[in-house]
């Protein structure tokens, strides 16, 4: 797999951030689309979406560069700590950047429903971060742990999985045979899009959906973070709970709480 995807002239364009663009526009697409449901201002969803471009990738990269800034960036030119065509964002930097931002229009210039326009949100995280996660396998980040299984894969030399866990016995060329844990990713968010996408139409009060994509991304990420390979011994809680699986230990409870919370509220509370 070459993480480049093509040069114009001796600017690299990486895979990775083709399929990450491409994540945030279908979820803006799907989004879009969505808003009509519940007749909210068109306009509205298209100026938000701007902002929450610029603050999931701003969010997304402040939280890489601060996990991995004595290892990586500290004394580094900011064009370096800026530039995250080739990797370096971070799932949850993104989605707290952009939630932020949500709630910031909305209470500020939009004057929409808050919950009316997270749920026509919710399904389209998923959506955009399942192509995200096919960027990580291209450039081999977020890679899993060493396995014999029949679909696990190799990555090249010099990708983030060959230089951390070695090269295979035989090969010099490729990394070990590892969990393909992007592809892993990849499909559950596709199937956590596709029950959200049904919930949204049959959905029983505003902020249901945001809320179950809360707890069902949490469970999901925390189920495939058992397959990655890619902390350090010293990120992990007690041993074994990996910086994902602190993060989904958060937001699950947080997620249920809302369910139960704005179900009790009368409906005319919920609009705010």
């Amino acid at each position: 797999m070459d993480p480049v995807a093509f040069k114009i002239g001796g600017f690299s364009i990486y895979w990775y951030g083709i399929l990450v663009a491409g994540g945030f526009l279908a979820g803006l697409w799907t989004a879009s689309r969505r808003c009509v449901l519940d007749k909210l201002d068109g306009k509205v969803i298209s100026d938000l979406g701007v902002w929450v471009i610029i603050a999931g990738m701003l969010g997304a990269r402040a939280m890489h560069v601060l996990t991995y800034w004595d290892d990586q960036y500290a004394g580094n030119p900011l064009w370096q700590v800026l530039d995250f065509r080739s990797g370096g964002l971070v799932f949850y930097g993104g989605f707290i950047g952009a939630a932020l931002a949500v709630i910031l229009y909305i209470r500020l210039r939009g004057k929409q429903p808050i919950w009316k326009v997270a749920d026509a949100f919710a399904p389209s995280i998923p959506l955009g971060h399942a192509l995200g996660r096919l960027g990580c396998l291209m450039f081999g980040c977020c890679f899993g742990t060493a396995c014999d299984l029949p679909w696990a894969v190799q990555f090249p030399a010099d990708s983030p999985a060959f230089n951390a866990l070695g090269q295979a016995p035989t090969d010099a060329a490729h990394s070990l045979h590892v969990h393909p844990t992007q592809v892993y990713s990849a499909l559950l968010n596709v199937a956590l899009y596709g029950g959200l996408a049904w919930l949204y139409r049959h959905k029983r009060f505003d902020g249901q959906v945001f809320g179950l994509y809360l707890a069902g991304y949490s469970i999901n990420r925390f189920v495939v973070e058992f397959f990655r390979g890619d902390y350090q011994v010293e990120q992990l809680w007690f041993g074994w709970v990996k910086p994902g699986q602190q993060l989904s230990l958060f937001l699950l409870p947080i997620g249920i709480a809302l369910i139960m919370y704005l179900r009790r509220r009368p409906m005319d509370e919920r609009q705010g």
